[in-house]
């Protein structure tokens, strides 16, 4: 069951985060998407060591529209080179996987 990601991402502020996460999902470049936070991060930038608050966001979205969601997220974020990763979702729901698969289509 590897056709399903969970992305993620971060930024600055909350509103920043909901700016982000909604048009992904009315794109349909996303099913949905959390926003959390916020959260401590600790990280390597620039050569240096850092701490900083936070905001999550996490989407879920098929292996076929992560590249497309990728892009957007790119373009998009208030960050000149943030992180944006996905992992597999190797296990779920068939209801909850019908939903992803449904949400985003072929669109």
């Amino acid at each position: 069951m590897t056709d399903y990601v969970q992305v993620s991402t971060a930024t600055e502020t909350r509103e920043q985060a909901v700016a982000l996460a909604g048009p992904a999902v009315e794109r349909r470049l996303a099913a949905g998407a959390q926003v959390v936070g916020p959260v401590v991060s600790v990280f390597w930038h620039l050569g240096e060591s850092g701490t900083g608050e936070e905001w999550q966001v996490l989407l879920k979205t098929t292996t076929a529209r992560y590249p497309a969601l990728e892009a957007y997220l790119l373009e998009h974020h208030p960050w000149d080179s943030p992180e944006v990763c996905a992992v597999p979702i190797v296990m779920g729901s068939d209801r909850c996987l019908k939903w992803i698969k449904d949400s985003v289509g072929n669109a």
